[in-house]
């Protein structure tokens, strides 16, 4: 549930002794095929740049998964900004992240935990040489920067492991058969007390920061308290740090973050640092203006619209001297979410990530809020961006490719060129790397179109359609196709400009695969997101629905035959689907809800149910939480329905997926039930990946296609083993 953006598990880069790039599936020779569900793991992710100070080097993550090894790994590469090299610059078999230069040149760094270790900085030295570990913190490492005159780093680091040793008497540990010590109780006294992927949240361990000299290999600490700090970053002239912090008096009970700025020559770790935001909200990713004296920063002031509200760029004196006043939001009149602020290296600009339709766009803007311009905008989702010596490196997605790390030549330092030129699309981009063209070289891939329709009540909505290789949608007469609506997690997140493998297949496999951004996304301004605030499956339903009327409408989709499906929030809005309607053939629920009062206490989102419904026990608020929950009309549900879901997932608890699957098995309804065992809110293990995308593909052709299994049994087949790409749907 309430995801950022839809989980995307990408995979493996196979490597070719002498070959820099990765290919399709081991022993495949470029050829002209349908893309086939091993493919999952012949697709590289690439992460976002950094480039080397005098500009002649970028280095970034390559992330694979391997089906065999049965694990992901990620693996920092460096290439040339002209393009010219690229090599691996950590091993394989164990994972690095992070990277990052020294301001001299002479580091390259990275995050990676080896050996069986806690995660350290690691060093590769450009002289040469092996890496090697930079800090030895037991606990391990969170994050790292480099001070500005490559001395020091700046750490956060988490307080080391409790000792609740005492609590046993000796011996009493060894009580009983066992020759081990039973696990300890978990102690909890948080309002927040659990997470997905992490656990229960117990004791008072936090993250603070500390400074590493290099050279001595001293280490000091810098902040204390019963507060987490983060997001911290140096000052220009490295005599300050700025970090984020929830300081209120129960953090777990508000998403209040400010900055603060503390000296970096403390002898002595300090409690109380100086305030430079003291509003109510969230700011964060601050940064440094190049004089030191401003701190750009990404704020959220609307507290009651709680994630349906725009995060907006705001600036303030790092002296503090603002700290009470009202936030200065440079982009209010915007009215669309931003990140990841960075000043030019003359100050004349901030720079940023802009959310925008279903596009990411890099903007830049001048420190009074005037002249706003995107230099990289158009069709793509352009990501992480870093620039020096000249050269200005970013991450970017398209439609029809995985994310490349590529060159804007006319930006340079972040005050050139003429934004009225910019890059309007990818291809007037230099791209740098090329770790998935051998792989889809070997795939015939499937055009995506962005649609744009009116909702039942005339709101614009869009999205995006994927159509089969080879299939015409501009013919006289095209045929009609078998139609899948896929939804997004979230609900504040979007279908964007990126390459989806998952949409791909289905096309593969005959499908028109429609997936838009119904009201409740991200990047259509707050009062689309907000639209559903406490009013969960009603706009956002007649949004998905008119999706379908519209490529029927278009003479591409056939009324006849239709399934619906989406994970964490998808898998909730396809529950809304399927209790509203009966036009879908099949419907697949992933990591979903269904009784939400069920999960109050339970899962980890109690400060966002109480912001959205209240406490249940107040007033008219019960009547809001059963009024929404679609378990409630679950047993008028005739659509067969496949749910799934992981066995430790608190993000969206598994017992929400079995309420459903008692209710439609109870009432006669085709389901089937699929747990995970040990995962979470998303599948980390490979092999369930593909054994997710097998199912999905099954319980499709059998239920919209008509495959249904002669026995009748309602979905108890075992899913096919799909090699060939050339099964029921493919090539249509």
């Amino acid at each position: 549930m309430r995801l950022a953006r839809p989980v995307v598990l990408l995979v493996a880069l196979v490597l070719a002794p002498g070959l820099p790039w990765g290919g399709g599936p081991v022993g495949l020779s470029a050829q002209d095929r349908l893309l086939e569900v091993e493919d999952l793991f012949g697709v590289a992710e690439v992460g976002a740049p950094a480039v080397r100070p005098d500009g002649a080097w970028i280095a970034y993550t390559v992330s694979t998964t391997s089906l065999h090894e049965g694990a992901s790994e990620t693996r920092i590469w460096m290439s040339a900004a002209d393009g010219s090299e690229h090599l691996p610059m950590t091993r394989s078999g164990s994972s690095a992240g992070s990277p990052a230069w020294s301001p001299d040149g002479r580091w390259l760094t990275f995050t990676a935990a080896r050996d069986g270790g806690a995660t350290q900085v690691w060093g590769l030295d450009t002289r040469g040489g092996e890496a090697r570990p930079l800090t030895e913190v037991e606990q391990g490492v969170r994050s790292y920067a480099w001070s500005p005159d490559a001395t020091r780093l700046l750490l956060e680091i988490r307080d080391p492991e409790e000792d609740s040793s005492w609590i046993f008497e000796e011996g009493e540990a060894d009580a009983g058969e066992s020759e081990e010590a039973p696990p300890e109780p978990w102690v909890v006294d948080r309002l927040q007390f659990k997470r997905d992927g992490i656990g229960y949240l117990t004791g008072t361990r936090r993250t603070h920061l500390y400074l590493l000299e290099l050279e001595s290999g001293e280490l000091r600490q810098l902040t204390t308290g019963r507060w987490d700090e983060g997001d911290a970053v140096w000052s220009p002239d490295g005599t300050r740090v700025a970090f984020v912090s929830n300081r209120t008096e129960d953090p777990d009970a508000n998403q209040n973050t400010d900055l603060w700025v503390v000296r970096a020559d403390l002898e002595e770790p300090t409690s109380d640092p100086l305030r430079v935001t003291a509003h109510r909200g969230s700011e964060r990713s601050p940064a440094w203006s190049p004089d030191g004296r401003t701190l750009a920063y990404v704020a959220t002031t609307d507290v009651e619209a709680i994630w349906y509200a725009t995060n907006h760029l705001a600036i303030a004196a790092a002296d503090g001297s603002q700290a009470h006043a009202a936030p200065r939001l440079l982009t209010r009149e915007l009215d669309r979410n931003v990140r990841s602020p960075r000043w030019s290296d003359d100050g004349g600009w901030i720079w940023f990530g802009l959310e925008d339709g279903g596009m990411d766009h890099l903007a830049r803007l001048r420190p009074d809020g005037s002249g706003l311009e995107r230099p990289v905008r158009g069709p793509q989702s352009a990501f992480g961006f870093d620039w020096s010596g000249g050269t200005f490196a970013l991450q970017s997605n398209t439609l029809d490719r995985p994310a490349e790390i590529y060159v804007a030549p006319e930006l340079a330092d972040g005050a050139s060129t003429d934004a009225a030129e910019g890059y309007a699309h990818p291809d007037d981009l230099r791209r740098v790397t090329e770790h998935n063209d051998a792989f889809l070289a070997s795939v015939r891939e499937s055009e995506t179109r962005t649609i744009r329709f009116a909702s039942e009540d005339g709101t614009p909505i869009e999205g995006f359609v994927t159509f089969p290789p080879d299939y015409d949608p501009d013919a006289a007469e095209p045929s009609r196709l078998p139609v899948l609506l896929r939804i997004h997690g979230g609900p504040v997140s979007q279908y964007r400009h990126r390459w989806s493998f998952d949409h791909q297949l289905f096309a593969a496999h005959g499908y028109l695969v429609v997936y838009v951004n119904p009201r409740g996304s991200s990047g259509y301004g707050q009062a689309f997101s907000e639209a559903i605030f406490a009013d969960w499956g009603t706009k956002d339903f007649q949004d998905v629905m008119a999706a379908v009327d519209h490529v029927v409408e278009r003479g591409w989709g056939d009324e006849d035959r239709l399934g619906v499906g989406g994970w964490s929030y998808g898998g909730i809005l396809t529950n809304y689907v399927i209790t509203q309607t009966d036009r879908f053939d099949a419907a697949i629920t992933g990591a979903s809800e269904v009784l939400y009062i069920a999960n109050y206490g339970h899962d980890h989102y109690q400060y966002w149910w109480e912001a959205e419904l209240g406490l249940p026990w107040e007033g008219d608020n019960r009547e809001t939480w059963e009024r929404i929950s679609p378990f409630n009309r679950a047993h008028l549900v005739t659509t067969p329905t496949l749910i799934m879901g992981g066995e430790d997932d608190w993000n969206v608890p598994i017992h929400n997926s079995e309420q459903l699957y008692q209710v439609l098995r109870r009432v006669g309804t085709p389901t089937q039930l699929v747990v995970y065992p040990g995962q979470s809110h998303g599948l980390r293990e490979p092999a369930y990946q593909k054994d997710r995308l097998l199912r999905y593909l099954d319980w499709y052709d059998r239920w919209v296609l008509g495959e249904q299994d002669p026995a009748g049994t309602g979905g108890e087949r075992e899913p096919s083993d799909r090699t060939s790409g050339t099964g029921p749907g493919a090539g249509r």
